[in-house]
């Protein structure tokens, strides 16, 4: 029996299944990675859109947001055969969240296309029907209003910004800000616990395309591993983590998710 169809076995037996991504699940769609080589930040700097200079200089803050959004969304992404065999497994009901900390709404965009129902975890953390895709960073394609605390489709508003709103506003007056959370800026309360919720209640924790060193979520397989719940990585590279995995695979995620999830349904 190989690592994935220990992987398997493990999900057939869980009650509680969790899966938590990170920017590896997206890579293969083309969506630009944020460190290592050719990574965001090696074009632009990261502390220009820190918390802070937000609150600062809201109009330089939005004037290199704009070149960073078209950046990241120059061209369409489309979710990949792993975010699709993930969206899967929860339609199917072997998986219970997906937790994540990519900003790029493909896990819900997958959810959808697969018929599950699920609903987008956003920053009140709200509860769902089925899947669970909660958000931990938010989402680059949402705005949210400082003040009145409205949520907009992202598109619209970055194009007034680029045409020379700067700072973009709300029709109540406040500043609209990037729905995602910026350096120096803490986590929801309410999402980062339900997470942590998530991974102790969990029979089996996977963790998937993710180098998992970005904390506080990067803890969240080892609070998993403290309750008993059977940890499995898939990523390509070592992880922080790998210590406390009963399986770790090396195989790359698009490979590795669907073959996962056909094990599961045999």
């Amino acid at each position: 029996m190989d690592d994935l169809e220990r992987l398997a076995a493990a999900v057939r037996r869980g009650d509680t299944v969790v899966a938590f991504t990170g920017a590896g699940i997206s890579a293969p769609s083309g969506v630009p990675t944020f460190r290592g080589d050719d990574g965001v930040w090696d074009e632009f700097d990261e502390g220009q859109f820190a918390y802070g200079r937000f609150q600062r200089d809201p109009e330089g803050f939005w004037r290199d947001r704009v070149e960073l959004q078209r950046l990241l969304f120059d061209e369409e992404y489309d979710p990949n055969a792993a975010h699709e065999a993930l969206a899967a497994m929860g339609r199917d009901g072997d998986l219970e969240a997906i937790l994540t900390q990519n900003t790029d709404g493909l896990h819900g965009e997958a959810a959808a296309a697969v018929g599950d129902g699920a609903a987008e975890g956003n920053a009140d953390g709200g509860t769902v029907p089925e899947t669970t895709v909660l958000e931990l960073h938010g989402n680059s394609q949402r705005v949210r209003c400082t003040d009145c605390g409205t949520r907009r489709d992202g598109d619209p508003i970055v194009e007034r910004a680029a045409a020379g709103e700067l700072p973009p506003t709300c029709d109540c007056g406040g500043v609209f800000k990037p729905d995602v959370v910026l350096f120096g800026e803490r986590l929801p309360g309410a999402v980062i616990q339900r997470a942590r919720s998530l991974a102790r209640e969990s029979d089996v924790f996977l963790a998937i395309g993710t180098s998992l060193v970005v904390e506080p979520a990067a803890s969240l397989p080892r609070l998993a591993a403290s309750t008993g719940g059977t940890v499995g990585i898939v990523n390509l590279e070592s992880t922080p983590c790998d210590d406390v995995a009963d399986i770790v695979s090396r195989e790359d995620v698009t490979d590795a998710l669907p073959r996962l999830r056909d094990l599961v349904v045999e």
